[in-house]
């Protein structure tokens, strides 16, 4: 993506080079796996079972150690992920403008190792998220390099594009009250229905990660869409737990399938109309 030399973005909260605070989850083993199966790619469930997962590991979390100063590599990422943020700022003013709406910057967070939230404390192993008490959206780069080396994605910088513009996804679900909706559609349903609407969810926002890239074409290159659907691919419920159990199992499903993923990206992106993007009415 053509990104350098243009607006960045005064939201971004740098917090790789200070202390997590507090107890981290260990990444490895099971229950990092858990973690991260339950929250890659957004979804509040991961943030609030965090502190019970703790537990389980024999309250054997350990004290996050204060980073490393940043590496010229680190400080060009973290103008990547400023700028990036920018070009959503754009589009979703624009967008939110011409339906009447004011739309509401969020934060975004970048740290190591582990981090605070009003949801609760998080490890680099619960994969990047949004979280709705503070409406900031949480990553650590690390994150790329493992969804690269251990599920199989493409990899390149818009990769990382896609995973942003679907977190913003979730804050414009929480302006829009799409998420609040959703858990009240979910309460009394067996876990298979609640299930389904957590997957409308989670593609409504893949779906809007595809409407900012159709508002910024003109600024991509060749092959980041490309990028963005093996990113969508990877992660798809099925092919994680394909790659992490031997098989699926589809009522289990919160993200929706790899195919689903990248469905409603593709529609997003060819579209750029936010009207089109009822993930709730179509995967009934």
């Amino acid at each position: 993506m053509k990104w350098q030399g243009r607006r960045q973005s005064d939201n971004v909260e740098d917090r790789r080079s200070i202390s997590g605070g507090g107890k981290a989850i260990i990444g490895g083993g099971v229950i990092g796996i858990i973690v991260l199966l339950l929250n890659v790619f957004g979804g509040e469930t991961g943030q609030q079972i965090a502190p019970i997962l703790e537990q389980m590991q024999g309250g054997q979390g350990q004290q996050t150690e204060a980073a490393a100063p940043l590496s010229k590599e680190d400080e060009e990422m973290g103008n990547y992920v400023r700028t990036l943020l920018a070009y959503n700022e754009d589009t979703w003013t624009k967008i939110f403008a011409e339906h009447g709406m004011t739309y509401e910057k969020p934060k975004l967070v970048l740290f190591k190792g582990a981090v605070q939230t009003a949801c609760g404390g998080a490890s680099s192993a619960s994969g990047p998220f949004y979280c709705p008490g503070d409406r900031k959206v949480y990553m650590d780069l690390d994150f790329f390099e493992e969804l690269k080396t251990k599920f199989g994605a493409k990899g390149g910088d818009f990769a990382i594009a896609y995973v942003i513009a679907h977190e913003i996804g979730h804050h414009i679900q929480t302006l829009m009250g799409t998420s609040s909706k959703m858990r009240q559609m979910q309460q009394g349903k067996s876990d298979a229905e609640a299930n389904k609407l957590s997957v409308a969810l989670e593609l409504q926002a893949d779906f809007y990660a595809g409407v900012w890239a159709h508002d910024n074409q003109k600024d991509l290159d060749v092959g980041d869409i490309d990028e963005a659907l093996s990113a969508a691919n990877a992660v798809g419920d099925d092919a994680i737990q394909s790659k992490m159990q031997g098989h699926v199992v589809p009522d289990s499903f919160t993200h929706g399938t790899s195919e689903q993923r990248m469905y409603w990206f593709k529609k997003g992106f060819k579209t750029g109309d936010i009207n089109q993007g009822n993930t709730f009415e179509e995967i009934r």
